[in-house]
């Protein structure tokens, strides 16, 4: 689901209930979930032009899937080969909300002595949001060398992959805010106060606090790229070895503003000094804002490697190997405004950008400074077996995961897991009741009731052993298909959940999955139904713990899940084609999470268990019929409908469903002598 009609500024996906961070999306079957958080960015994603094919697994992880994160799924998708023949595209395209975007490309066709193949090619767009405002910009680079070695498949390929998202947030609104002004969204404006000497300028008061909401402060700006090759060679007839190593680089933040004293603990830290004079006045009376982005930057390493064994025309073998590595910096370098409240660079003070703000003894401001080190290693074997004259295909594997976060937390820790960075001194003090990992301290000009984690560095492993097994028959004539899936999965904890006021001990999530169903493929008609049901164990999540009084993460047990889905294609003759889908989700938490106390000091607990996932649908249907006219024309209507889904773990709040109509009419320039051109 996008979060606009263009898709720019981000959107959600779920498969049988489980969000993105548990989906592992890959592309060329590299790994695109975020090293740290295992998030999803659906506005950086390959221009669709360049996508040859799409692949869903629903509820079980491909058992060479090369990812950490994936209890509900995978998709990948494929970058289009350069073309044999030289030739370009040219897409020209507007609509509403000043709607623009052009993309072309350029295929050089076979060319020198071995026959090599290019492409190149290039995509611009930008448009308005479609309230308030602010607009969403993207540029993406793209570029393909691709080289047959002999005639039996295999080939040497590099490609290359550079993105620029420059995007203004969408205000977040409560239900009950959207069904009363639903056109609330950010400023347009900041106003921030002149400095004056001997005066206040409170920036957090008045006309300039509605600042924390200015549209410029308010921004996604990301750059990301990737460099991927891939590798199949026959070392025998019967053995193939494929090699594809990768990196990646990502630089990306979410905005943000905070307002702070010029006599804050903070900024002045073990200086000595009383007040440092933020906006230049003459005087330190002011509360001065700043544009206060976390930001991320991540160099990411890997290799996917397999090595096929074609036993005979009947058995496969094959043994796979992943490498992944992300070095995941992540900072939040303070940088100044401008008069009106804009930030000198979207990427705040970082190193190489924008100018950072200067407290105390030269110490520079930042909301976060931590450093980790998220290393895959990753074994898995698989069997495919064809018997009885290829009715009954058997697939056995077996997926190994190793898994470590090296963790580095350079700041402070508050007991509401964010971080406190400054250079204020320190004293030990006694862990908080309960607690028995981390050195606690107290900091000077602080309450002596008031702790925090120290600076610590942290190695976390997980390892796991992940059965995959499925199984086809196709009796008699081979039309009718009858299938079954049983699988394993696991998603190590993410980042921010390791970076909480403790050190918790969490387990990794796991799932155990099963799914059958049966398959039709006959002459006009192709239709498929499965039930699937997957149980979901050590969910984590953020949760109050009376005995400590932290909100920390952890898991809360387990989540049953099951449903249907059903489609049909029905294909009565060459121009006119039907399909239908549908789905049907059944999610049920198992326990109840604590969340405080009453006033008799016992816990209270949200009331959970037996609740159901949030945005999670029951119902979803969805349909499309495409006609071939004649003179060229092609003409095709769709429809998706999403069920109404809760919005919170009690579900005592509901999304309403919706239903979202597209329709295309496509002209063929054949009669023109201009083969595979159209409007």
């Amino acid at each position: 689901v996008n979060n606009d009609p263009y898709g720019s500024s981000g959107g959600n996906i779920r498969i049988h209930g489980f969000d993105n961070n548990r989906i592992s999306l890959t592309f060329d079957g590299v790994p695109l979930n975020d090293t740290g958080n295992y998030a999803i960015y659906s506005n950086q994603q390959l221009d669709p032009e360049l996508i040859t094919r799409a692949s869903v697994s629903t509820t079980s992880t491909d058992v060479d899937s090369p990812t950490a994160s994936a209890t509900g799924g995978t998709v990948n998708y494929t970058t289009v080969r350069p073309s044999e023949t030289m030739g370009f595209i040219f897409a020209p395209s507007v609509g509403s909300f000043n709607y623009r975007r052009l993309f072309a490309q350029v295929d050089t066709g076979a060319v020198g002595p071995w026959g090599t193949t290019m492409f190149a090619a290039a995509s611009y767009q930008k448009y308005d949001k479609f309230k308030g405002p602010g607009d969403l910009e993207k540029k993406q680079y793209n570029a393909r060398i691709f080289q047959h070695l002999g005639d039996n498949g295999d080939f040497i390929s590099m490609a290359l992959n550079y993105n620029e998202n420059r995007n203004n947030f969408y205000r977040n609104l409560t239900k009950a805010q959207f069904a009363t002004t639903p056109d609330l969204e950010n400023s347009a404006t900041c106003v921030r106060p002149a400095a004056a000497a001997g005066t206040v300028q409170n920036e957090g008061s008045g006309a300039s606090a509605d600042c924390t909401n200015y549209y410029n402060l308010r921004v996604n700006p990301s750059n990301t790229g990737s460099v991927r090759f891939q590798s199949k060679l026959h070392l025998a007839d019967n053995l193939i070895l494929t090699v594809d190593p990768s990196f990646q680089y990502v630089l990306a933040n979410g905005g943000g503003t905070t307002v702070l004293s010029e006599k804050s603990r903070q900024l002045l830290g073990n200086s000595g000094l009383t007040g440092i004079d933020l906006n230049g006045d003459g005087d330190t009376l002011d509360s001065i804002r700043f544009y206060t982005p976390n930001t991320t930057n991540t160099r990411r390493y890997g290799v996917i490697s397999s090595l096929i064994w074609n036993l005979n025309d009947n058995n496969r073998l094959r043994v796979a190997y992943t490498y992944d590595k992300g070095n995941h910096r992540q900072t939040g370098e303070w940088a100044p405004l401008d008069a009106s409240g804009n930030p000198d660079d979207v990427f705040g003070g970082k190193d190489g950008y924008g100018k950072k703000v200067i407290g105390g003894g030269g110490y520079w401001l930042r909301q976060r400074d931590r450093a980790s080190v998220a290393t895959l290693n990753q074994f898995s074997i698989d069997y495919n077996g064809r018997f009885y004259d290829d009715q009954v295909r058997v697939n056995i594997g077996l997926r190994a995961p190793y898994f470590e976060r090296s963790l580095n937390q350079f700041c402070y820790t508050q007991t509401n897991g964010f971080a406190y960075c400054t250079t204020q001194v320190s004293t030990p003090t006694t862990r908080p009741t309960g607690i028995t990992t981390g050195e606690y301290v107290t900091l000077a000009g602080e309450s002596a009731t008031t702790k925090y984690l120290a600076p610590y560095h942290a190695t976390v492993k997980y390892d796991a052993l992940l059965p995959n097994v499925g199984v086809t028959w196709r009796p008699g004539n081979g039309r009718s298909v009858f299938f079954g899936s049983y699988s394993e999965g696991l998603s190590a904890p993410r980042t921010d959940n390791l970076y909480s006021f403790t050190i918790p001990d969490l387990q990794p999530e796991t799932t155990k999955s099963l799914e059958g169903g049966y398959r039709f493929q006959g002459a006009m008609v192709q239709s498929s139904t499965s039930v699937w049901a997957s149980e979901f164990d050590h969910r984590i999540v953020t949760s109050y713990d009376p005995e400590t009084t932290l909100s920390i993460d952890r898991e809360v047990g387990k989540v049953k899940l099951w449903g249907v889905d059903s489609q049909v294609m029905f294909q009565p003759a060459d121009d006119f084609r039907f399909y239908a889908k549908a789905s049907y989700n059944h999610s049920e938490l198992q326990s109840n999470i604590v969340f405080g106390k009453d006033t008799a000091g016992n816990p209270v607990a949200l009331p959970t268990k037996g609740k159901q996932l949030v945005e999670t649908p029951t119902w979803n249907f969805g349909g499309r019929v495409e006609y071939v006219l004649p003179a060229g024309f092609t003409f095709g209507v769709q429809a998706n409908y999403v069920g109404e889904r809760y919005s919170t773990d009690v579900n005592d709040e509901k999304v309403p469903s919706f239903m979202l109509i597209d329709a295309n009419l496509r002209y063929d320039m054949d009669a023109f002598g201009l083969k595979d051109t159209y409007l």
